[in-house]
């Protein structure tokens, strides 16, 4: 079996693999770069059957439904297969029409399951769930001609299934000749440190909403349903309900998951911001509405449910809130990747709250593993080697791991 990183072996983000054996290929991830100022055609690296027909091209193997992962998927011709998980289609399928136009809506191809191992050529392929920000997102062990390669995807082991990185502690894949490990937090934080936890977070963020006068104001991603889930708990504990836009009601509803907060949950509500009451409207998407209807909130209502509400906020709200009074002790809690906060939303929205004199309060922990266990995932793995991705440090590895063989962007070698 050969391997090659297209892109990745120095970067977070835009990640791409490529295997070969028997004549036959796999490409792992399609993402999207970060640091892309646009997704453009010219972002696909350039692999024989991506776009043109090629018989040794089986498909397309996607970790999580994270655009660095799949962000590029849109530019693939039509009919390449692409595997991902049931619940990641879903989510993808219902998110497509209200992304910007080029949003992703995957091929058909296998649907990745807990340890139900398959095969797609010469590849025998078992894909492991794993605790990520993203959900339904899996590490994959792909074997083939006598070799075992783990692809870790993205993890974390502090997230609400961390049972999952604790199972691959205590039962992992056993003779793999190949690691390809994320390192996302290299660099980031000691070497020893650990991180929060989803239910530590919670209990600060209840806190923090208990401290609150007014309309608690989470920034929060729709996609990260661990998050979803910590808002919700905490503000139940503060006594508060969690309001909810379509767009996240939407995604929710596509995880099929009835144990993650739903538009029907008494303590949910729905608030339709204008933006979206316009697409509603234009799209007639009257159906989907009536789905999500039980505890609308109307604009008129806002100020009056500010003191028990906790808002999932998105900056179209600004308008709607300030023109309903509904700001008076508001405070607003960032729950995303701090580095957001140095780009031009997350300036325009720094800038926003300090003029409306409305206290800013980061609450967020990482959706990726810390240094400290990313170390005890290599060592219960003990790969014969292990190969660096999706890390700005690849040349830090060396202080965590034994074995560690980087390899270049575009660099083919053989298993």
């Amino acid at each position: 079996m050969r391997i090659c990183i297209h892109r990745g072996a120095h970067q977070i983000g835009g990640s791409c693999v490529e295997l070969e054996a028997r004549g036959k290929r796999l490409i792992l991830d399609l993402g999207l770069p970060l640091d892309a100022e646009a997704n453009l055609p010219g972002l696909v690296p350039a692999i024989l059957g991506l776009r043109e027909p090629s018989n040794s091209l089986l498909g397309v193997l996607v970790s999580h439904p994270h655009q660095d992962h799949y962000g590029l998927l849109n530019h693939v011709r039509p009919d390449l297969p692409v595997a991902m998980g049931a619940a990641a289609r879903r989510i993808l399928e219902a998110a497509a029409p209200w992304m910007p136009r080029g949003a992703v809506v995957p091929s058909a191809g296998p649907g990745l399951r807990d340890q139900a191992t398959f095969r797609w050529g010469p590849f025998k392929i078992t894909p492991y769930l794993v605790d990520h920000s993203a959900y339904d997102g899996y590490a994959l062990l792909i074997e083939a001609e006598g070799r075992r390669v783990l692809y870790s995807g993205d993890f974390r082991g502090h997230g609400r299934t961390a049972w999952r990185f604790a199972r691959m502690l205590d039962h992992p894949p056993r003779r793999v000749d190949v690691l390809l490990m994320e390192g996302s937090t290299l660099g980031r934080s000691g070497l020893e440190g650990r991180f929060q936890t989803e239910e530590e977070l919670e209990e600060e963020m209840f806190r923090a909403f208990q401290a609150t006068e007014g309309f608690a104001l989470v920034c929060a991603s729709s996609q990260n349903i661990d998050r979803i889930v910590t808002v919700f708990r905490a503000a139940k504990k503060a006594g508060r309900q969690l309001v909810i836009d379509l767009y996240t009601a939407v995604v929710l509803e596509a995880t099929g998951n009835q144990g993650i907060p739903q538009s029907d949950w008494d303590q949910v509500a729905l608030f339709l911001p204008s933006y979206q009451k316009d697409k509603v409207i234009r799209r007639k998407w009257f159906d989907l509405l009536d789905r999500h209807w039980h505890h609308r909130i109307y604009p008129e209502q806002l100020s009056r449910v500010a003191s028990n509400s906790v808002l999932l906020f998105r900056e179209r709200h600004q308008g709607q809130l300030e023109a309903g009074r509904a700001l008076g002790g508001a405070r607003l809690f960032y729950s995303m990747w701090e580095g957001y906060l140095k780009q031009g939303s997350g300036l325009a929205l720094r800038a926003w709250a300090e003029a409306l004199g409305i206290p800013m309060q980061n609450l967020h922990t990482s959706g990726h593993a810390s240094p400290a266990d990313l170390k005890r995932f290599a060592t219960a793995i003990d790969p014969g080697v292990l190969v660096p991705i999706h890390s700005f440090q690849p040349e830090r590895y060396g202080e965590l791991f034994p074995r560690v063989e980087p390899h270049r962007d575009g660099e083919w070698w053989e298993v």
